[in-house]
């Protein structure tokens, strides 16, 4: 299955595809994930060098601000490409082995390659719509789906096991950061003898 069939067959039929992609090995899976990921980083970092382009010629320079701009542009451009799309290929097996704990919890036995896999290429519609304001919001709720899915499949759980594997993470993430917060803000109020009304 080539890169652009397999696109349409995990956003069109993700449990059909994900079946197909049970055999699939891990370098196939990345490099199909450092694929989209390049196209992702590409139009963020385009995105970057047009905005601060703009920026540099209404800075009320004339040429030299243009100047300005386009020269930062295309160096933080680039800087920009190199983070984002680096970033993405180390988060995707960061994430991957934290939930395959979840996974493993929850009874998938398949290891960590599929895990890895379901969350590859659950990114699927991050990675090509994510950048588009107000899309990418949607986009991030249906790759969340996706993994889900992946999960299922590729571990061959049940809907509820696989959504348990892929929310457990993110629910004890979202507690974590509110007691941090909360403490902090008690910590905060208790330093200063109260709210300072």
């Amino acid at each position: 299955m080539d890169l652009v069939e397999k696109v349409k067959g995990f956003l069109m039929e993700p449990t059909k595809t994900f079946d197909a992609s049970k055999e699939d090995t891990l370098g196939e899976a990345l490099k199909y994930y450092i694929t989209l990921a390049a196209i992702y980083s590409a139009i963020s970092a385009l995105l970057f060098a047009f905005v601060f382009t703009m920026s540099g010629s209404m800075m009320g320079f004339g040429d030299l601000g243009r100047m300005f701009g386009v020269g930062a542009g295309i160096a933080g451009a680039i800087a920009i490409f190199l983070m984002v799309w680096i970033f993405l290929i180390i988060g995707i097996f960061i994430i991957g082995a934290i939930v395959h704990i979840f996974v493993y919890i929850v009874g998938g036995r398949k290891g960590i390659t599929q895990t890895i896999k379901a969350f590859m290429y659950g990114q699927t519609p991050v990675l090509l719509f994510g950048w588009i304001p107000l899309i990418g919001p949607i986009a991030g709720i249906w790759a969340l789906v996706l993994e889900v899915l992946g999960i299922r499949q590729l571990h061959e759980l049940t809907t509820g096991r696989a959504i348990l594997a892929v929310l457990l993470p993110i629910i004890i993430i979202m507690v974590i950061i509110f007691i941090a917060v909360f403490a902090a803000f008690m910590f905060t109020i208790d330093s200063t003898g109260g709210m300072g009304y």
